[in-house]
């Protein structure tokens, strides 16, 4: 007669139970259109003339690199996604994608991304976009997410870069336009984010993750909404006086920014109940749509004013 161990470890490997839309999911594809927007819009307005398979390219290249951060990103924090209920559905923490998985998914992904990147169109691009992924996982992951207050603010330069590598891929250099750009990101990062912070309190609590809110308290976040947004609107008007974009940006950079502030001193001025939850929740989807209106007034403005040409000529 056998004797049958039910307690033997099964050391038979492990079958993934991941299908496509698993690793869809880990690419955060939501974070990866804005990143693939932004990029467009410093891509095309980008002078000179940029061939279109290079500008393809360069697009899908930093779709891929801002993707394989993403799954980075997840692989590292799945301990702390499992905890929150806005991560909890997440891949990793369902089961269905191994940590170690999704480690060697992002690190393929950032490997062919940065490498393509640098080959086929130029080595700039490539160096800034592998800096781009170093800074995500490393700067704003590894080290700052779980450590300061401050780790929307400064990681928030990750989330800002793609209109400059675009920008780079096309030109092959750097020059104010591009920065502008990335000014307006990242300073649109800390109203955006501590916006979902006050109303996501209890989550990042029970992920003892630093959040301005959680550790400085829901006033304090308040007023520093208020003040990033007053220099957000501020900066992102300056490149119509400077002469870097045209009236058309100016006007509409004035228009939705008088939306930012309303929402941002409706944020400061509703701290309790029903209607500083609508406040913030307010704040945090109006802020999408200013970031988005910005860019493609830009966008606009070359498709147009390229169809007037072919048109006129």
């Amino acid at each position: 007669m056998s004797i049958v161990d039910h307690h033997a470890i099964d050391l038979s490997p492990r079958i993934s139970e991941a299908g496509v839309a698993d690793y869809i999911a880990l690419l955060k594809p939501r974070v990866m259109s804005l990143v693939v927007f932004t990029a467009l819009v410093g891509l095309v307005i980008a002078p000179g003339h940029f061939h279109p398979v290079l500008a393809i390219t360069s697009i899908l290249c930093i779709a891929v690199g801002g993707g394989a951060a993403g799954a980075l990103n997840m692989w590292y924090e799945h301990d702390i996604d499992a905890l929150m209920s806005r991560t909890a559905n997440r891949p990793i923490p369902r089961g269905r994608i191994l940590p170690g998985e999704a480690l060697a998914f992002g690190l393929t992904l950032a490997f062919f991304s940065v490498m393509t990147l640098g080959i086929l169109v130029n080595w700039l691009a490539g160096a800034l976009l592998a800096f781009t992924i170093f800074f995500y996982v490393v700067v704003y992951t590894m080290w700052l997410k779980r450590w300061t207050a401050q780790n929307i603010v400064i990681g928030g330069a990750a989330g800002a870069l793609p209109p400059v590598v675009a920008w780079a891929a096309a030109t092959g250099s750097l020059s104010p336009e591009p920065i502008l750009l990335f000014l307006i990101i990242f300073l649109w990062t800390p109203p955006h984010f501590w916006a979902l912070a006050l109303f996501r309190t209890d989550d990042y609590q029970r992920a003892n993750i630093p959040m301005l809110p959680n550790v400085a308290g829901p006033d304090a976040t308040r007023l520093q909404i208020l003040l990033y947004t007053i220099l957000l609107v501020a900066v992102a008007a300056s490149p119509w006086p400077l002469g870097y974009f045209d009236a058309i940006y100016g006007v509409t950079s004035l228009v939705l920014g008088a939306g930012m502030l309303w929402y941002a001193v409706s944020v400061y001025r509703h701290r309790t109940g029903s209607a500083g939850l609508r406040a913030t929740r307010g704040l945090f989807k109006f802020s999408i749509l200013y970031l988005f209106g910005l860019f493609a007034v830009l966008l606009a403005e070359v498709v147009v004013s390229a169809a007037a040409r072919a048109i006129w000529s």
